[in-house]
């Protein structure tokens, strides 16, 4: 058999008032190469101890998920992409382990239907949904059934501020209250739908400060994510708009034109900040396999 080499590009969630909605894919990519089949999975890697190389690894569980057929095999994991850092590098694995089942099981699952799988191990779709399909994507999850739709992104660049620690999803969402004000849902499901709009006219410029003003989620995690208020203060005196936090956090992304983010990254970088900074290019192909 032939290797099978699958490729998934990170992403960025929620963009401010996107919740467990929006999404955006990078050329920061997970690859995953399927190799002989073995008597019990077994996964290579250099991600750390707390990464298992069994069939406890969330790419083998999530082709068993997706199949519970498919036969073990050694599979080597090559990734760029930070585990625990708001860049969804537990999303990399889950699409990753749905490709594989794919190919191997041949299910011929359509993209549909791999968001749906993607979004069920997940719990929401928007992460799966730009792993998938690349670019720019608005998705809504019922717990049964996903929709997902992608806009060229293409001429959009971020900057990450990446911090060396990580914080759990688990931890994250813990930080996020059981109801919301009324009128602060309103606020940011208009900012969010406005966004989305301009953004599919290709109103970038309108479009990305109504990235800020979040009132679904950045207001409750800033507290373990300081940085986020200094990297947009100094980025709105250089008068960009669109930082945000990226999905459950630490990493802080800043949309806009790549010229720009250059010039706020050297700014930063003589604020001493602990972390690393990283101009990153939307991915627009979403993930891919070769070798089938």
């Amino acid at each position: 058999m032939a290797k099978i080499i699958v490729r998934v590009p990170a992403s960025s969630a929620n963009l401010g008032p996107g919740m467990d909605s929006l999404g955006l894919a990078f050329k920061l990519y997970y690859t995953v190469i399927v190799e002989e089949k073995t008597t019990e999975w077994k996964v290579n890697h250099a991600l750390g101890d707390d990464v298992p190389t069994d069939e406890n690894n969330l790419i083998v569980q999530s082709i068993l998920k997706t199949n519970p057929d498919i036969h073990p095999h050694q599979l080597t994991v090559i990734s760029d992409v930070p585990i625990a850092h708001g860049l969804g590098s537990s999303t990399t694995a889950v699409v990753a382990g749905i490709k594989i089942a794919n190919s191997l099981g041949d299910l011929n699952l359509s993209t549909d239907e791999q968001i749906r799988i993607g979004s069920e191990i997940e719990g929401h779709p928007e992460n799966v949904a730009a792993a998938i399909l690349g670019n720019l994507i608005v998705s809504t999850y019922d717990g049964k059934d996903a929709v997902a739709s992608a806009i060229d992104a293409g001429e959009l660049s971020a900057l990450m501020y990446i911090r060396p620690d990580g914080i759990s999803e688990v931890e994250s969402r813990a930080k996020l209250p059981k109801t919301l004000n009324y009128q602060d849902a309103v606020l940011s499901s208009s900012r969010a739908n406005m966004f989305v709009t301009l953004m599919s006219q290709g109103k970038i410029h309108d479009a990305l400060p109504l990235v800020e003003g979040d009132k679904m989620h950045e207001p409750f995690r800033k507290a373990i994510v300081p940085e986020l208020d200094v990297i947009r203060e100094k980025a709105h005196s250089m008068d960009i708009y669109g930082t945000y936090l990226s999905g459950a956090g630490p990493t802080v992304g800043t949309l806009g034109k790549k010229s720009d983010l250059v010039q706020l990254r050297l700014e930063l970088q003589q604020m001493d900040l602990n972390g690393s900074l990283r101009i990153l290019d939307v991915d627009t192909e979403g993930a891919t396999v070769r070798g089938e």
